[in-house]
């Protein structure tokens, strides 16, 4: 599935013309690495974004087509939210 569709199916960000401009300004990446919103993700990789002042980082652990508002926290392991962006 691509990147900014899984962020907006999992409602990690809200609709995916925004996932695409976070990929675009490189505040989402892929395994430690920037990710443009057509990069394919699966089961098991690690996803960081900077939103604001803060980061999320979570674990992909199910990839679904669409989904329950409700259900949509079953798609991803937070692994840390909440902390400072790095500034560059």
């Amino acid at each position: 599935m691509r990147l900014d569709k899984f962020l907006k199916v999992s409602r990690l960000i809200k609709r995916r013309t925004v996932a695409n401009e976070a990929c675009d300004a490189g505040r989402v990446s892929v395994n430690g690495k920037p990710a443009k919103a057509s990069q394919e993700v699966k089961v098991g990789d690690l996803l960081e974004i900077a939103l604001g002042n803060r980061t999320v980082r979570a674990e992909i652990t199910d990839i679904q087509e669409t989904t329950k508002k409700e259900d949509a926290k079953e798609l991803v392991r937070y692994l840390q939210a909440g902390e400072p962006a790095a500034q560059d």
